[in-house]
């Protein structure tokens, strides 16, 4: 018997993580009810799906609005509430069952409870990663290097695979490489990872989690009792943060300049561990491909992790040389007339935009989107990027904004402004921007903001930006110059 056989459950939420949740629970014997204020195509095969395992499936507004109305779709009622990440706490559903005193956990608190018990004894670990920027990034390094240390370990998260579908597979890994948000941990209790790490912290997701202090404390949560808490010595908010977790294992930090006692960093154009070994070489800083200011940071707080692990020295190094970026972090897509053209689609605050611009000398950059509570960093962000900017293309609904804040700081830097919405707004875009550019310039997409008023998501904008340079070239991108 297991200990959700039999519950009354309700999974709130139909998007990423919700099918696999249902799943899960029908399988494992619990009556399960799904709700979802969406209805289209797209829900309906899911909830037919669903049905077909004996799940019930309300779609629409009307169901998910509380727990009056829950009642005709579970007229037995419900015991506990696993919800989607991006259901907001006081969305009508969650407010009226947790006033009801009914549990509600997250689909990683749900897989946490789930962790296998392994062949030789104990359960599985998790290595985790949060921050406000470079979580996929560290978590598909951490990967790499954990497997070329001999681990059977896969990323799991936001990188392809579900944490829930991770746990439950028929022979799981060992260790997990864990992509967390803080929407996640906002809906996690008991979750306790052998090493977790948060990369960064700046304003993001504020209209979800109020304040940045709440937004902060959600992600502290990644750091429990007995965790090894890696924490980034170049930013202050994770050092507060890691100091005040509550009966971590140990603390480790990582910096980009040389390391302390204790801590990991870069010396002599290497990665060195002086927490886990007495300045050990990791890797040489070239070995992070591209090696970014911000790329070398997740590097190490990558190799913090497996070398908490146990990882050696040259399984780190073999790791990264073995990684490949994803697309759309600061990705090379050609070079026109002497001018590169980066897509960094995935710096969708201006705290990712800011890391992306430090990485350039002379940059046309392109810029604006949809703002989501992480516009109060905007000031800060253009301020520091001033004397790198040759020129700025905006775009998006948000983009007074950042006009407004290159006025205060660069008065002297050309600003075009793309107006429109339509996804046919990226050829001017990077016309204007070829415009401004000379020989020696990065034209950087680095929009500090969300895709949503104009693309699908970050992916759809950053193809766009590949086909309108691909246009500029008048080529399908092989061989430009």
């Amino acid at each position: 018997m297991n200990a959700f056989a039999g519950q009354r459950v309700c999974v709130a939420g139909l998007g990423v993580s919700g099918p696999p949740v249902a799943r899960t629970l029908a399988r494992l014997g619990a009556r399960v009810t799904v709700v979802d204020g969406r209805d289209d195509d797209e829900r309906r095969r899911l909830a037919a799906e669903l049905e077909s395992l004996g799940v019930a499936v309300a779609l629409g507004d009307r169901p998910a609005q509380g727990g009056a109305l829950l009642a005709e779709v579970a007229p037995g009622g419900i015991d506990l509430v696993v919800t989607s990440p991006g259901w907001r706490p006081d969305a009508p559903l969650l407010a009226a069952v947790g006033a009801a005193g009914i549990p509600v956990i997250g689909d990683v608190e749900f897989a946490w409870r789930l962790r296998p018990a392994l062949p030789g004894g104990g359960r599985q670990d998790w290595l985790a990663v949060t921050g406000t920027n470079g979580k996929t990034t560290t978590v598909r390094m951490l990967a790499c290097m954990l497997t070329a240390a001999g681990y059977r370990a896969i990323a799991v998260g936001n990188v392809g695979t579900s944490v829930v579908d991770a746990v439950t597979a028929a022979s799981p890994s060992p260790v997990l490489a864990v992509e967390l948000s803080s929407f996640q941990l906002h809906w996690s209790t008991t979750v306790a990872p052998f090493a977790a790490v948060v990369l960064n912290l700046a304003g993001h997701h504020l209209d979800w989690h109020g304040d940045i202090e709440s937004y902060a404390a959600d992600k502290g949560r990644i750091y429990a009792p007995g965790t090894i808490a890696v924490c980034n010595a170049d930013d202050a908010r994770t050092r507060q943060l890691a100091a005040a977790a509550a009966a971590p294992a140990r603390i480790v930090a990582f910096r980009r300049d040389a390391p302390g006692p204790g801590e990991l960093g870069v010396a002599g154009g290497f990665l060195v561990d002086r927490a886990f070994g007495d300045g050990v070489r990791l890797a040489a800083v070239d070995d992070v491909r591209p090696a970014a200011p911000h790329n070398v940071a997740d590097a190490l707080a990558a190799a913090a992790l497996a070398r908490a692990y146990g990882a050696a020295p040259d399984a780190v190094r073999a790791g990264l040389r073995a990684f490949r970026p994803d697309p759309h972090r600061i990705s090379l897509i050609a070079r026109v007339g002497g001018v590169d053209y980066v897509d960094d689609s995935k710096a969708t605050n201006p705290h990712a935009a800011a890391a992306s611009l430090a990485a350039y000398p002379s940059v046309v950059w392109i810029a604006g989107g949809l703002f989501k509570g992480a516009d109060s960093d905007v000031d800060d962000l253009v301020g520091v990027a001033a004397p790198r900017l040759r020129g700025v293309v905006l775009l998006g609904v948000d983009r007074a904004k950042i006009r407004h804040a290159l006025a205060r700081h660069a008065p002297d830097v050309p600003v075009v402004e793309a107006a429109g919405t339509d996804t046919g707004v990226m050829d001017r875009v990077v016309a204007e921007a070829a415009r401004l550019a000379g020989p020696g310039d990065t034209v950087l997409l680095a929009p500090a903001a969300q895709s949503f008023d104009i693309f699908r998501d970050y992916p759809a904008r950053g193809d766009a930006f590949a086909a309108a340079v691909a246009g500029l070239a008048g080529t399908d991108l092989a061989g430009t110059e």
